[in-house]
């Protein structure tokens, strides 16, 4: 009976056991799944404490970002240039009756070129400008002076071309030439001693003498800055010339006429706005004496105010202690964001020069001829 029993209890012993045993075999897992989530806690709040910065932190952060950004929109943006290539060799003095010519011709570029440094689109015209004057030095007057594209088909190319087109439909086919090319590119350009075109793509449109055209492209697309210009824009130039600063020669002291040339280049958006502006100006000027004799060096060349930069001269007189340039990049950033009525209502004195308080500022030279070349730019815009 006590063995039966002894036994009975031994039985009872061994089940308990196993039955703690299954217990601390159960157990295991949720203790590691405890375990377990406990250290994926962890590590998240690890995480979370090592990425959480102080508000300071996170504003430079915040801030450097964003530089990073405007600086990668910046080195992929747009830009606008302009260039002027000026000859006065065309002149001549007067002879068998007739009046001198003093002749002042510019090749204008404008260009908006991509991040790549490639033509995005392009404008060319020229001012040919043809001024008079006789064998005893005086000045012959002339009010109205057009661009080559303005002239059309009244500039008289098409039957003397050998393709039978004008030459605003030459300069067009040059224009989308370029399309698509560096200056690199567009220096290299074939031609022949005459700097025509011998491109067999190109001499199909393009028959005329293209030398200037093609180093004021280069020059412009050299010049171009991001000033504002954005993809789709619309690009065009207005030029408009005057002769008023022109005189006669009197006695020992030199006659001249100047052919004062104001060149805008502006790109203007779907809501036909500005969206950026570039000035420059060019004063070619023949002199001669009292016999009609030309006093001028004709090689020499002209340049622009941009060109001449600190030698313009400006400075001192101003009165404001600003050079031409600098207050010509100030009136660029005023056009920015004009319609062309906005621009022609720019209010003005009798001298041409600005009334605006905001522009006064920084530009007191006249600015009535700048508003006149801006609105064509905007009229010639495509």
């Amino acid at each position: 009976m006590r063995r039966k029993t002894g036994m009975i209890a031994v039985s009872l012993l061994i089940m308990a056991l196993a039955e703690g045993c299954g217990q601390k075999e159960a157990a295991a897992p949720a203790t590691q799944a405890s375990a377990t989530e406990a250290a994926t806690t962890a590590a998240q709040t690890t995480k979370a404490q090592e990425t959480t910065k102080p508000p300071e932190e996170t504003t430079k952060a915040q801030e450097t970002t964003a530089a990073k950004e405007e600086t990668k929109i910046s080195e992929g943006g747009y830009k606008t240039g302009l260039a002027i290539v000026s000859s006065m060799a065309s002149s001549k003095e007067p002879a068998d009756g007739k009046d001198g010519n003093a002749q002042v011709d510019s090749v204008a570029a404008a260009v908006v070129v991509d991040g790549d440094g490639k033509i995005v689109s392009c404008y060319i015209d020229t001012a040919q400008n043809k001024m008079g004057f006789t064998a005893e030095g005086k000045v012959v007057k002339k009010d109205e002076f057009q661009t080559k594209k303005e002239l059309g088909e009244k500039y008289g190319m098409k039957a003397a071309s050998g393709i039978g087109k004008e030459w605003d439909e030459q300069i067009q086919a040059l224009e989308e030439f370029v399309i698509g090319k560096t200056a690199e590119e567009v220096a290299g350009i074939a031609v022949d001693d005459a700097t025509k075109p011998t491109d067999v793509d190109l001499v199909a449109g393009v028959t005329v003498k293209i030398g200037d055209y093609k180093k004021a492209i280069v020059e412009a697309v050299q010049n171009a800055e991001e000033v504002g210009t954005q993809e789709g824009d619309k690009l065009g130039l207005g030029i408009i010339t005057n002769m008023n600063k022109s005189k006669d020669a009197d006695g020992d002291k030199e006659g001249q006429c100047q052919a004062y040339s104001t060149y805008v280049a502006v790109t203007t958006d779907g809501d036909g706005k500005i969206t950026a502006a570039v000035i420059d100006s060019t004063q070619g000027t023949v002199k001669f004496d009292t016999a009609g004799k030309i006093t001028s060096d004709l090689q020499s060349g002209v340049k622009t105010k941009r060109q001449l930069g600190e030698d313009y001269g400006m400075r001192g007189a101003s009165g404001i202690g600003k050079e031409w340039f600098e207050q010509a990049a100030a009136m660029e950033d005023y056009l920015v964001g004009k319609t062309a009525g906005e621009v022609t209502g720019i209010a003005v004195d009798g001298d041409g020069k600005s009334t605006d308080p905001d522009l006064l500022t920084s530009v007191t030279i006249s600015v009535d001829g700048y508003q006149t070349a801006a609105v064509k730019a905007m009229e010639n815009a495509k």
